[in-house]
């Protein structure tokens, strides 16, 4: 932006030295015009020729003067239209700001309209409190506060000043800085309002000191108050800061995409009108063409010529009229863009108007600040005038003295505060200005000085004010009001406190309601999410489907060609029938054609006698015709040159004249903008002086209302003074107190609600903000990949039209082959029949002799042969005929192919413009993926922000990972990214394809040496191998060796001693097993070694193939231009193929894996450990046996160990020698690829020159053109005059010239395009020849894969059986062997423990190699990126320098300037001294003449005319001298600018100077840390090879040992070798087997060497996908240092901002411990909220018990007298009572009579089931009956049921049958209100009476009265009181017995109830 802006300066400049040229030329002509007309009068001359002479001479002068004008006029013209852009690109940026400024406002206004909504609510509740307050206290005056409305007042104005839709950037800037002002007034007046309210506070002090405290403690609370309002005004501006930072950051970016735009637009017009010109040459060029044949004509026809030249010069006079015309209609324009430019200045002015519409609003709010002082004035006024004070307000005096002193030291830390806030505060918004200033216009630049003179003015103006505040705080102090303020400021505490509990209350809701909104934004947020990985599923399936249809295409492809294949076939059969039938009817016409030559020959001798005559006539016609057009050419070429001498003479003259008129246009337009500059200061400087008187007025207007406003607070602090005197000192101050408290805690509350509120709002808006830039960038990405779907389709089409077009081509082209084969066979035919006649005429001749001599006689045969003779040539006569015929068709078929030629090359430049057409959209499209790109780039450095800070809570250490092969691509991607600033596009491309060439050769170095590498370690691996197997050999050598002492030594030793032997041995086995393990597993390492690096060398090739691929890519995309649309078909069929590769790759690895895994079993299942366990035997020889087989088995794994070594070693060979082929062949790639790489470069060569070219005829004929204007221009002025001498024209043969350039161009194109498309077709075959390589290389992986797993299956079937086999044995021998088993066991785990303390401390090695070496790599890494900040400070070195000689040369730009003003201004005075003088010496002349006519008479009033003429031109002399003075003036403020801009610019070097520093020592400190760490490193390495010594020196020693045991051990083995010559027969046999198992071996060895042949072609193309993908690394690793460049930029920014933040986060930190207190607080409550709830929800679950048991119960009164009534009655009558009861209970008729008929007594039947039958089941069986029951029929009903109560008391054990079935839970049959759940209070007593009755009894169980019925029912239809009682009848509780209790006491207590 910035650079645009100089750029439109230096035009401005360039601009204005062009327009003073030309005023300085413009007052030079008018000087000489003056002189001119005023020696008019002396050059009168009495001659005609001298007159003549005169005029012809002044004619001369005016028509040069007239050249020069144009000349200037259409300079101006140029300097005017560049403005015109300039001004419209400045008003289109100035428009899009404002239209962004002003929805943010309308936004802003929004938010302060809600905010008002809210605060008006607000100040009805107070109100209402108020009204309450006043009814509850009748007397006191209150008013109420102001302080929340006067905060919002400056926020209204703001809002109603942005309300017009013709807003400025400028103007924006402006009203921040008033309303930061008008903020800082606001404050500073508020501190003074505290001041005041202290002192009015401080008289209290008289009174009791608990008032003073309470006083202390509310002024506390509103200096609490104004402190928040300040830090949320605060915040409000800050955020308004921050996002017009934004907009104006969108903004911009949006200008300069459209001024891209624009440029393209300009640059297409630019394209049209030179093919228009083109267009026109060609038109012309035909116009010559059919003059030249007229000029034929006229040659032809001499005598008609004059008529034609007279006809020619008309055409030109058409021609010359139609041109005028044409500079007509131009100028035409010409005079439409003047008047688009005056509608630009009218519009400027509008602007301007708006602008001063804006200010005059400002100047509204300075007037009511002036109302404001005039109101304080008035106040003052009345003051002085009253009357004064008594010894009261003294006293007051002193006491407010005092509590100022106190409340000074309370309130100086809180201002203290406030006042770093406010000026970091400020700082700030300065800092955000002056980014804001720099971004601006120069136009701006004068706008903003005045501004700052104004302000200047505005502060002069406040310290005037502050003087008069200054005086009215001294009548302050003298004044009553004091007293009643303090009283009012008493109620309104109260009233304050019932406000801030209706606002906490508020807040808290709000809270609440916030956070479910976070929920609920939270649940959006994890949706969008859901979302995003949906669409990201969506567009792999997308890219999937476009696979697919790749496939498809290719598969059509395939079928396409296959069918051309079998169509050329059929058509080389066609053309040979064709061939065929041409060779026999060549022979008819050969044998015809003989015929017709023998018949000619005899016409001919009859026709040459008369031809010879003719010829002579014809040939002296022929030569007195060449002599006559010979004579007329000589005449032409003299009128030719004189015709020539009279274009150029007119030329001359035209060019004068248009000239002339030029200059006068210039001249007045010059005026006009001088006029226009006039009227523009005039009202700049009126606007300025309007903006001033009505700043100062709106200033005194709020001075005023501030003076009201702190009259009435400082009233109403004196009314509370007074109330408070008048309350009671006692329970008044409690309350008071307990007031103010409550009143702090609210607040604190308050406070703490609202900025978590804050901080919500933030969140919920950054959340926002993300979803609306992801989803954005979503929706972009569908709208690009639908664009890119359409551009397909389109290509499909236009590449099926060309082939379809192609195929036309070729049969057309092969038709024409066959023509021309025809007419040469009929060339060679006519040769032949000329010969043949030839000798003919020899024979006639000789015939002719004879007849001569001999006159024969006539006979009949030559009659005969005659005859035969003429009829032979009648036929060839016709035939004859019928050839010409053909002759005429085959010509007419030449003619056809001809025009068919046309066309097609008519056809061939429309696809040519289409390609163009098709470039312009490919272009458009870059266009909008580069703006979609940088779009992403921040949304990815966004995402990354927020990744590093989750980085950072997470990891504090980094990873650096880096390939080492990626360095040099990463160095040459940075060069050509700092290259590609200031070159073209085809410079660009060459230096990279130069780089990659010097890349490629270093590469190429570097795989020779990692070739001579690989042999130099296949040839070590050899020979280890070699030593292996030789060591091995002696090994088993000597293992034979001791088996043959120990036989001899069998006898000697003791069975003890040759165990221990036996054991030393295998300790020795087993080491040796050890060491070749490690051998071996050395070895593979080896071998994955060189793999990898074999992979690398791979992979650095595969990445040279892709750069040579981008660089093919770059110059198609430059040959594209001339190419077809066909090419685009084929590259993506090249990516199209590309892509299935790299899936043949995937499947290919997905199949090397499966054998890996296939050997990792085979490898398994060959290795396996023989470690048997058995029993001991007491027999010594069964053990040695075992030893002995035990030997067999190692000596068997040795032998199949030695022939893996060698298998293993003989992969290795062919793996090495597999890739050296590899190699050669990737060598041999390369070559190619360079030769191909070097040919593109020459066909781009080649390119080049032929666009440079064309450029130069494109000058030329643009030069040739506009002297074709200026010659057809002077014609048009000499036509009258020459047309009596004209007789022939010629044109001009330049045209033609240029006409067959352009077609020698137009052949060139279409060989490129071939060529181009021929080496396409060529990568075509090639990828498809790979393809189906890979496709044959998968199936036999496949099938080898199959082979494989049929192979494992039968060797695992195989180890199986013999496993079984050998098991069986071993169960034997382990029987015998377990004692030295043990012991061996011991031995064996301490070898072990040993070998895992050496691999643990191998592994710490390896892994502090490790670390090692990625400190290493981010060494290079941080060196990589110093480098790259280097090369960032030099160029910001580079573009200071720019700045510093930009800088320079306006200086001197400047000067030069004001040296011309000096001198225009020196001349203009001279000039018009000059004039003056002139004028006065006519005037003289002129009274003299008067004076001699009328004589003496007038010379008194002359003089006095002459007096008063002198006095005029003293006074213009003095304006002129003022304006000068001005025009210095305006140069001078433009100067001043220049040296601020000057120093701004040095300013910024030295910042950028300190950055660097800072990042040098920053690099210093990281290289001191990363030095310390590697010494760190080499330490612990120190330390840990000690280690390892210590571990071998104990290694050695114990080796030693096992040494020395061995001999003793061989000592006692001599005795068991007797034994063992026994065993050698068992042996041989086992040998047998061993051989047997060899062959198995050996075959599986050739399957290893078959696989490791398939892994080896997996791993090649392996490669190929590794290279794939270390490119996409490569591209993305670039990306992210790119970001990281950028984001260390940011980091920078934002630390110099976190210095800022974290004093904010101190006060946040202290409001976060408050708000976690109350929080705790507020969870404590609620705990105590829950608890409470629960015990009310048991009171309510209580209650409903109660309820559901009352429901269904009888009355007791009624059953008692039931009951009652039934003993009475007697016992015939007592089943009537009986059913009257049931009766009532609800029993049916039929039940009652089957109860009353039962054999049972009813009685007891229906007391027990009434009291036993609760909760039990009829299942359950009950107890049996006791001996006391025989007698229950004679006692009365009282005594049963005692004791029956008394039985159920002390219940006996329950049976012991109880069937799991007829059983159900307690509690099932009833309402699930069982006496086993402790649900009532009254249970619970009884279970515990229970309990210390019986201890037996389980409390938590019912007792069996409420379970259990006493007797068994006799059958299922039993008595209806017996069933289970059902869920309406009431239960009985148990009741609580005491053991002492009698019967008696318990029937009492049982009726109670």
């Amino acid at each position: 932006m910035a650079s645009w802006l100089g750029g439109l300066g230096s035009g401005l400049g360039q601009s204005l030295g062009q327009v003073g040229g030309s005023l300085s030329s413009l007052t030079g002509h008018i000087s000489s015009f003056t002189k001119d007309i005023l020696l008019e009068g002396a050059e009168e001359v009495g001659d005609a020729a001298t007159e003549l002479h005169v005029s012809n001479s002044r004619l001369r002068e005016i028509e040069s003067i007239n050249a020069a004008q144009k000349l200037e006029n259409d300079r101006l013209k140029k300097v005017c239209g560049d403005l015109e852009e300039k001004h419209e690109a400045a008003e289109l940026q100035i428009k899009q700001l404002s239209i962004e400024y002003r929805n943010q406002l309308q936004q802003k206004e929004v938010e302060i309209s809600h905010l008002k909504a809210r605060q008006n609510a607000l100040q009805e509740q107070l109100q209402k409190v108020q009204m309450a307050a006043q009814s509850a206290q009748p007397g006191a005056g209150v008013l109420p506060p102001a302080t929340t409305s006067a905060s919002y007042v400056p926020v209204v104005r703001h809002s109603s000043g942005f309300e017009g839709y013709d807003m400025d950037f400028g103007d924006v800037i402006w009203s921040q800085q008033e309303i930061n002002r008008l903020s800082n007034e606001v404050s500073r007046l508020e501190s003074e309002v505290d001041h005041w309210k202290q002192i009015a506070l401080s008289s209290k002090v008289q009174g009791t000191n608990d008032a003073e405290q309470s006083e202390i403690c509310k002024l506390q609370n509103i200096v609490k108050e104004l402190k928040r309002n300040l830090s949320q005004e605060i915040d409000e501006h800050q955020h308004e800061l921050s996002v017009l930072q934004d907009a104006h950051k969108q903004k911009l970016v949006e200008i300069t995409r459209r001024h891209r735009e624009e440029l393209s637009e300009y640059e297409e017009r630019i394209e049209e009108l030179e093919n228009q010109l083109q267009q026109d040459g060609v038109s012309t060029d035909a116009m010559g063409g059919s003059k030249i044949s007229d000029q034929k004509k006229n040659a032809r026809s001499p005598e008609g010529g004059k008529i034609e030249e007279l006809e020619v010069v008309k055409d030109q006079e058409d021609e010359i009229r139609k041109l005028n015309h044409k500079l007509s209609s131009a100028k035409e324009e010409n005079k439409i863009l003047l008047k688009e430019q005056e509608l630009a200045k009218v519009e400027k002015i509008q602007i301007m108007q708006e602008y001063e519409n804006l200010k005059s609003e400002c100047s509204k709010l300075q007037s009511a600040i002036a109302e404001q002082d005039a109101l304080l004035k008035e106040q003052d006024k009345k003051l002085q005038s009253k009357t004064s004070l008594p010894e009261d307000i003294v006293r007051l005096q002193q006491a407010l003295l005092e509590a100022e002193n106190e409340i000074a030291r309370l309130s100086s830390l809180n201002q203290e505060g406030l006042e770093k806030e406010l000026t970091s505060s400020q700082h700030k918004n300065e800092n955000i200005l002056s980014a804001y200033a720099e971004d601006q216009n120069s136009e701006l630049s004068q706008l903003r000085q005045d501004l700052e003179r104004k302000e200047h003015e505005l502060n002069a103006s406040i310290a005037e004010r502050e003087t008069l505040v200054v005086e009215l705080e001294e009548l302050d102090k003298q004044n009553q009001e004091a007293t009643q303020h303090v009283i009012t400021l008493k109620e309104q505490l109260s009233k304050h406190h019932m406000e801030t509990d209706s606002i906490i209350n508020q807040l808290k809701f709000d809270l609440e309601f916030e956070r479910n909104k976070l929920s609920e934004l939270e649940m959006e947020k994890m949706g969008t999410i859901k979302e995003l990985d949906i669409q990201k599923e969506k567009l792999s399936q997308c890219s999937y489907a476009l696979n697919d249809l790749h496939i498809s295409k290719q598969q059509l492809q395939d079928n396409i060609k296959d069918l051309q294949e079998q169509l050329r076939k059929a058509q080389d059969c066609n053309f040979h029938h064709k061939k065929e039938v041409r060779e026999l009817q060549q022979r008819l016409k050969e044998r015809e054609e003989e015929l017709s030559v023998s018949l000619s020959k005899l016409t001919e001798k009859s026709n040459q006698e008369s031809n010879y005559t003719c010829q002579d006539l014809i040939l002296k016609e022929r030569e007195v015709e060449i002599a006559k057009l010979q004579n007329d050419i000589a005449e032409n070429k003299q009128l030719n040159e004189e015709l020539k001498k009279s274009l150029s003479d007119l030329r001359t003259e035209n060019g004068k004249l248009m000239a002339a008129t030029e200059e006068l246009k210039q001249e007045l337009n010059n005026a006009i903008s001088e006029k226009n500059k006039v009227y523009l200061e005039k009202d700049t400087v009126v606007g300025a002086l309007k903006m001033e008187k009505r700043q100062l007025e709106s200033e005194l207007n709020q001075a005023e209302k501030r003076l009201l406003e702190e009259a009435h607070k400082y009233k109403q602090t004196i009314e509370e003074l007074s109330q408070a005197r008048s309350m009671d000192t006692s329970v008044l101050q409690l309350e008071h107190e307990r007031l103010v408290k409550c009143n702090q805690e609210k607040d604190f509350k308050i406070a703490e609600l609202k900025r978590s509120i804050e901080q919500m709002e933030i969140d919920h808006q950054e959340t926002k903000e993300m979803l609306t830039t992801s989803l954005g960038g979503q929706k972009q990405l569908t709208e690009l990949i639908k664009e890119k779907e359409i551009f397909i389709e389109k290509f499909k089409n236009q590449a099926f039209q060309v082939k379809q077009e192609l195929e036309e081509y070729m049969k057309v082209s092969k038709k024409q082959d066959v023509l021309k084969q025809n007419l040469e066979e009929k060339d060679r035919s006519l040769a032949v029949m000329k010969e043949e006649n030839n000798h003919l005429k020899e024979e006639l001749e000789r015939l002719k002799d004879q007849q001569s001599r001999s006159v024969p006689v006539v006979e009949p045969k030559t009659l005969d042969i005659i005859i035969e003779l003429e009829s032979e040539v009648t036929q060839l006569k016709v035939i004859k005929n019928n050839l010409e015929e053909e002759i005429e068709v085959l010509k007419k078929t030449i003619e056809d192919q001809n025009q068919t030629t046309v066309q097609l090359q008519q056809s061939l430049k429309e696809q040519r413009k289409e390609i163009d057409e098709s470039k312009f959209q490919c272009e458009q499209m870059n266009v909008t993926h580069e703006r979609l790109s940088l779009e992403k780039d921040e949304e990815i450095k966004n995402l990354q922000k927020t990744i590093e800070q989750i980085r950072t809570q997470l990891h504090k250490e980094r990873q650096i990972i880096q390939t080492d092969s990626s360095d040099l691509f990463q160095e040459t991607k940075v060069q050509t990214l700092n290259g590609e600033n200031g070159n073209e596009k085809h410079d660009l491309s060459k230096a990279e394809i130069e780089r990659l060439v010097k890349g490629i050769k270093e590469r190429e170095m570097e795989i020779k040496l990692l070739n001579e590498k690989n042999v130099s370690l296949s040839q070590r691996i050899d020979q280890l191998s070699k030593d292996e197997v030789g060591k091995l050999t002696r090994i088993i050598q000597e293992k034979d060796l001791e088996i043959q002492a120990l036989n001899a030594r069998v006898s000697s030793a003791s069975s003890r001693q040759d165990v221990l032997c036996l054991q030393q041995q295998l300790q020795a086995y087993v080491l040796e097993r050890e060491q070749v393990l490690a051998v071996l597993s050395e070895k593979t390492r080896e071998n994955s070694q060189l793999k990898t690096e074999y992979r690398n060398i791979m992979d650095m090739v595969a990445a040279k193939e892709a750069a040579l691929v981008r660089l093919q890519e770059e110059n198609k995309k430059l040959s594209d231009r001339s190419e077809n649309s066909s090419q685009d078909m084929s590259r993506e069929t090249i990516q199209n193929l590309s892509r299935i590769i790299r899936e043949k790759d995937i499947e290919i690895d997905a199949l090397s894996q499966k054998c890996q895994t296939l050997l990792a079993v085979l490898q398994t299942s060959s290795t396996g450990t023989d470690n048997g366990s058995g029993g001991v035997n007491s027999n010594q020889f069964e053990e040695l046996l075992q030893e002995r087989d035990k030997l067999k088995q190692q000596v068997k794994k040795m032998e199949e160990w030695k022939q893996q070594v060698i298998t293993t070693v003989q992969n290795m060979q062919h793996e090495s020698a597999h890739l050296q082929e590899e190699l050669h062949k990737l060598q041999a790639q390369i070559s190619v690829e360079s030769d191909s790489n070097s040919k593109l470069q020459v066909d781009y060569n080649g390119l080049i020159q032929s666009y440079e070219q064309n450029e130069k005829k494109l000058k030329s004929f643009s030069q040739e053109l506009a002297q074709v204007q200026h010659s057809i221009g002077q014609l048009y002025n000499t036509k009258d005059l020459l047309l009596s001498k004209l007789d022939l024209v010629t044109p001009s043969a330049t045209m033609a010239s240029t006409v067959s350039q352009l077609r020698g161009i137009q052949h060139n194109a279409p060989e490129l395009l071939s060529d181009e498309a021929k080496l396409l077709q060529n990568e075509l075959e090639q990828l498809k020849i790979k393809l189906q390589e890979k496709d044959s290389t998968i199936r036999t992986l496949q099938e080898n894969n199959q082979r494989l797993s049929d192979s494992v299956a039968t060797a695992s079937e195989i180890e199986r059986k013999n496993q079984e086999g050998t098991e069986s044995e071993m169960r034997q021998i382990k029987e015998k062997h377990d004692v030295l088993q043990k012991s061996l066991r011991e031995k064996d785990i301490l070898i072990k423990s040993k070998s895992d303390q050496l691999l643990s401390v191998s592994e710490n090695l390896s892994n502090k190699e490790n670390e090692n070496e990625l400190l290493k790599q981010a060494v290079t890494n941080l060196k990589e990126r110093n480098l790259i900040l280097e090369m960032d400070i030099r160029k910001l070195k580079e573009e200071n320098e720019k700045i510093v000689a930009q800088s320079r040369e306006k200086e001197t730009e400047f000067r030069a300037l004001q040296e011309t003003n000096m001198q225009f201004s020196m001349m203009l005075k001279e000039k018009e001294f000059e004039s003056h003088s002139m004028k006065e010496k006519a005037l003289a002349f002129e009274k003299l003449l008067k004076e001699k006519e009328q004589g003496k008479t007038g010379e008194l009033n002359q003089l006095l005319n002459e007096v008063k003429s002198m006095q005029e031109k003293a006074v213009t002399f003095q304006q002129e001298r003022d304006q000068v003075m001005v025009a210095l003036k305006q140069k001078q403020m433009e100067s001043s600018a220049l040296q601020s801009e000057l120093q701004h610019l040095r300013e910024k070097e030295q910042r950028l100077n300190q950055e660097l520093e800072r990042l040098r020592n920053h690099l210093l400190e990281m290289e001191d840390s990363y030095t310390r760490e590697a010494l760190a490193a080499e330490d612990r390495e120190v330390k840990l090879r000690k280690k390892v010594l210590t571990l071998e020196e104990k290694l050695v020693s114990s080796s030693t040992a096992v040494e020395n045991a061995s001999h003793q051990a061989s000592l006692q083995v001599e005795s068991l070798q007797e034994q063992l010559n026994l065993v050698s027969k068992q042996r041989d046999e086992t040998m047998l087997q061993l051989t047997i198992s060899q062959d198995q071996v050996k075959q599986y060895a050739l399957s290893l060497a078959n696989l490791q042949m398939v892994l080896e072609q997996f791993q090649q193309e392996e490669k190929a996908m590794y290279s794939a993908e270390l490119e996409k690394h490569k591209k993305q690793a670039e990306e992210w240092r790119k970001k990281t460049e950028n984001l260390e930029e940011k980091v920078v920014s934002l630390q110099e901002s976190l210095g800022e933040a974290n004093a904010a986060l101190d006060a946040a930190s202290r409001l976060t411990e408050q708000l976690d207190i109350k929080e705790e607080e507020i969870e404590e409550l609620k705990k105590e909220g829950e608890i409470r709830r629960e015990m009310l929800e048991d009171v309510q679950n209580k209650l409903m018990n109660l309820m559901n048991s009352t429901e269904g119960k009888v009355d007791k009164l009624l059953m008692r007298n039931l009951f009652v009534g039934h003993f009475h009655t007697p016992k015939n009558k007592r089943p009537e009572v009986l059913r009257l009861m049931g009766s009532i209970l609800g029993i049916k008729r039929e039940e009652l009579d089957q109860l009353l008929s039962e054999d049972q007594r009813g009685v007891t039947r229906w007391v027990t089931g009434w009291l036993g039958g609760g909760a039990g089941s009829k299942s359950v069986p009950s107890t049996p009956l006791r001996p006391t029951h025989q007698n229950i029929f004679n006692s009365s009903f009282s005594e049963l049921f005692v004791k029956f109560l008394e039985t159920e008391s002390c219940p006996s054990l329950p049976p012991p049958k109880l069937s799991v079935h007829d059983m159900k839970p307690l509690g099932a049959a009833g309402t699930g209100k069982t006496i086993g759940t402790p649900s009532n209070v009254q249970m619970q007593d009884s279970a515990v009476s229970i309990m210390s009755r019986r201890p037996d009894t389980n409390p938590f169980l019912a007792p069996r009265s409420a379970a259990v019925p006493l007797i068994t029912p006799a059958s299922s239809s039993g008595h209806l009181l017996m069933k289970p009682i059902s869920d309406a009848l009431p239960t009985f509780t148990p009741l609580p017995v005491s053991p002492d209790a009698s019967a008696g006491a318990v029937l009492k207590d049982l009726l109670k109830q």
